[in-house]
């Protein structure tokens, strides 16, 4: 997990422009996390997730329940495949947190299904 911009920047490889223009939740910054989860654990699958749990930290731009997920494959030679859907759940931190497991899960079956 890379709760911390700090770690998204120096462990995953998140643009820092990225980061501190368009923040943490976003496309781009959930994006280079997946990536960036392939190319330093030398993995075929990866998923990642940025967003608002609450109970604070939302804005009127990023509500609480604002979750951008990532998930980004690829083998050998092929080109690292990236797809990202902002989702937005309701509920309290704990159950956002469970809809965004599930949810993330869900597309890294549909992925890996896909290329078996």
């Amino acid at each position: 997990m890379s709760y911390a911009d700090r770690i998204k920047r120096d462990v995953l490889g998140v643009d820092t422009d990225d980061l501190a223009g368009l923040g943490a939740v976003s496309e781009p910054v959930a994006r280079q996390m997946a990536v960036g989860v392939l190319n330093r654990l030398d993995a075929n699958l990866s998923v990642a997730v940025s967003g608002i749990a609450g109970p604070d930290g939302g804005s009127e731009e990023k509500p609480v329940g604002t979750v951008w997920i990532a998930w980004a494959h690829g083998e050998g030679q092929e080109p690292v495949q990236v797809e990202a859907r902002c989702v937005h759940f309701d509920g309290n931190r704990h159950q956002i947190q469970e809809q965004t497991v599930a949810e993330a899960l869900r597309g890294l079956l549909s992925i890996a299904e896909a290329h078996l």
